[in-house]
């Protein structure tokens, strides 16, 4: 494994971390404060290339790798978690599952709009009783003709109230269980939608977050994604990218509680020295720097699996459930290292704390990692979908 970055990865890190220090960091308290996420931000990352980073060029992307895409979160993360998970779910969720499973029409059509940031997407799976068991969720799609009339409602969506594209989950065979779930692209503006965002969020407030509503949505046969039935192998490949991105993310997180905290343990003095001079300090310290490398080496293990297009869930379970950990122990020993002064707005370990619970939670809780990883060291559970469906890099067209 090679654990150098490219020249053009390290001008890719370059460029993100200087967007980062000068268009969110100085206004995310502000955004935070509105609770409203900035889609100005959204067209200047568009503007960058950011919006389809390992999209093929043939689909208006930067046909760039996986581990590309992890550089991106990072850097999006360590300013705020709400852009790192626009950009996961507009690209890890959606784009890269169109590229996976969709037509060439679909990806015409969807991808590549989105690629170009000309269209944001988004990703509707979680419902209000169904969360971490998909078998659970109540929304159907029913044949009807040229369409599919789809009821239902979905709940903690990303980019609710913004996305023009989602990629939408409701069972054509309920007697079927899992294998009779279908995915389904749809348009925001398909008669039958409609969306509401979440309000009193414990963290990521910048974000939108909330719920989609379906009323006898009629969608076109031709917005089925891959094939009746074929909608939760579909959704478990689009979390094999999903996950990935929240865990570079949270190596970002996990990096912004670091810096902060170095900072300030170099500015607050106690006992006539340098709090970064006390012992207990700097063991919170050191666990923060092991947690962070032990966390890179996990996300970019799967990138590089990404790459050759090897079968990577067991593995991006792993990072994930980590990498997120890491960042939410980061996050509480940062507040900690601020005393008092870590529990206002006057510092950002606050809402770092606040933010790094959600990852924890969303895209497979820590205890459904926990089983997985215990399933597969056991010998329960095994990955059975064929590598040759996943897309490698160089992107093959």
């Amino acid at each position: 494994m090679n654990f150098e970055f490219s020249q053009e990865q390290q001008l890719l890190r370059k460029t993100v971390r200087q967007f980062v220090d000068q268009e969110i960091i100085p206004h995310i308290a502000k955004w935070e404060e509105q609770g409203a996420f900035d889609q100005s931000v959204w067209k200047r990352l568009a503007d960058l290339g950011l919006m389809g980073v390992c999209v093929p060029e043939k689909y208006g992307g930067s046909g760039m790798d996986y581990n590309s895409l992890a550089i991106v979160c990072e850097e999006l993360e360590r300013g705020d978690t709400a852009f790192r998970t626009a950009v996961s779910v507009h690209t890890g969720l959606n784009s890269m599952t169109l590229m996976q499973w969709g037509t060439e029409q679909q990806k015409e059509q969807y991808l590549t709009p989105q690629a170009k940031g000309e269209k944001i997407a988004a990703f509707g799976l979680t419902e209000p009783g169904a969360g971490s068991d998909v078998a659970a969720m109540s929304t159907v799609a029913v044949r009807d003709g040229d369409d599919y009339v789809i009821n239902g409602q979905k709940t903690w969506i990303s980019l609710c109230d913004i996305a023009d594209h989602f990629i939408v989950f409701a069972y054509t065979d309920k007697s079927k269980k899992h294998h009779g779930i279908s995915a389904f692209i749809v348009e925001r503006t398909m008669a039958g939608f409609s969306s509401k965002a979440i309000k009193g969020k414990y963290g990521i407030k910048s974000g939108n977050t909330g719920e989609l509503f379906f009323d006898q949505m009629r969608v076109p046969k031709e917005n089925l994604l891959g094939k009746e039935g074929e909608g939760f192998k579909i959704a478990m490949s689009a979390l094999d990218n999903g996950r990935f991105t929240v865990a570079a993310g949270a190596v970002g997180l996990s990096l912004a509680c670091l810096e902060t905290s170095v900072k300030y343990c170099h500015e607050r003095e106690t006992f006539g020295k340098e709090i970064g001079k006390h012992q207990l300090v700097q063991q919170m310290i050191a666990k923060m720097e092991a947690g962070l490398q032990m966390s890179r080496l996990l996300v970019y293990r799967v990138g590089e699996l990404k790459n050759k297009g090897v079968r990577n869930t067991r593995e991006t379970s792993l990072a994930k459930w980590q990498a997120c950990d890491f960042a939410n122990k980061a996050a509480d020993d940062a507040v900690q290292i601020h005393g008092a002064y870590g529990y206002s707005d006057e510092y950002p370990v606050a809402r770092f704390l606040r933010n790094s619970k959600a990852p924890v939670i969303y895209e497979g809780t820590r205890e459904i990692h926990t089983i997985m990883q215990a399933e597969y060291v056991l010998g329960y559970r095994e990955d059975k979908v064929l590598s040759h469906m996943l897309p490698k890099w160089p992107f093959e067209e």
